[in-house]
């Protein structure tokens, strides 16, 4: 497919996404949210790839929703419109593969939403973070799921209802991003965490994030039980049996099941 609004690239069994709106801060118009979520799903059907990185051209990594877009719509074309904006949040939650935000610059509004719902995120020092729709007289009310299920009620409210931006080292403290580097080395720091990723069995990798995202809404108990029952599969693989006969042998594992 030929992106007009992001750039495709692979290094090993990485695939890097980068949002290509650098002059609107890469906001998020309905081209960049179909072509994301149309990335994010080719590199999810991709067996080369292993693990995803999401970063943003220019000086920002996204600033929200493109307001541009925002006038002359009914009730039903602005479900259809911010739906499409919060769907690649529920994409990375039902893809395999984890994906990593590598964040400088602004992530507010649905671009904090985006951080909230990658499975890791790194950010540079000068990052700042913002839930800011309540400033021009809306709510983030899509980006409040992933990010209540990142940091918590409280600090959740704080932002969502303040639009206040939080600092790069705020934020690692919150639990909204794992990992604050100096700005040069944002982008071999994600890098470098993305191949420690990519060189694990990609099928427990794998398995194990799925059953992560599964378990999150069920019972002590059933999650237990679900757990327990996903261990056993995974412990019937191939990759299980040449793990554990390369620990012991002492030798550089071979992964086989992708």
């Amino acid at each position: 497919m030929d992106y007009q609004t992001v750039i495709v690239e692979k290094k090993g069994h990485v695939g890097i996404t980068t949002m290509n709106r650098p002059d609107r801060l890469n906001t998020m118009n309905t081209q960049l949210a179909r072509e994301l979520g149309a990335v994010l799903k080719e590199m999810e059907e991709d067996k080369n790839i292993r693990v995803i990185i999401i970063k943003g051209a220019g000086r920002a990594f996204c600033a929200g929703i493109d307001l541009s877009e925002f006038h002359n719509k009914t009730a039903l074309e602005y479900r259809e419109w911010t739906g499409l904006m919060d769907n690649m949040t529920k994409t990375i939650a039902c893809m395999n593969k984890p994906v990593i935000a590598a964040v400088h610059g602004y992530a507010t509004a649905n671009g904090a939403g985006l951080v909230a719902a990658c499975d890791l995120a790194i950010a540079s020092e000068d990052a700042r973070f913002g839930t800011t729709a309540i400033s021009v007289g809306l709510y983030c009310f899509g980006p409040s799921n992933p990010l209540v299920r990142s940091i918590g009620r409280k600090r959740s409210l704080n932002m969502l209802l303040t639009g206040d931006l939080i600092t790069a080292q705020e934020a690692e403290r919150f639990g909204l991003i794992n990992k604050v580097v100096p700005q040069e080395d944002l982008e071999n720091a994600a890098m470098e965490l993305a191949e420690r990723l990519a060189s694990k069995s990609p099928i427990a990798m794998q398995m194990g994030k799925r059953s992560f995202y599964t378990m999150e809404g069920m019972d002590y108990d059933k999650a237990s039980d679900y757990l327990a029952e996903a261990f056993s599969i995974l412990c019937s693989t191939e990759d299980a049996k040449e793990g554990v006969n390369a620990f012991l042998e002492k030798r550089g594992p071979v992964w086989k099941e992708h």
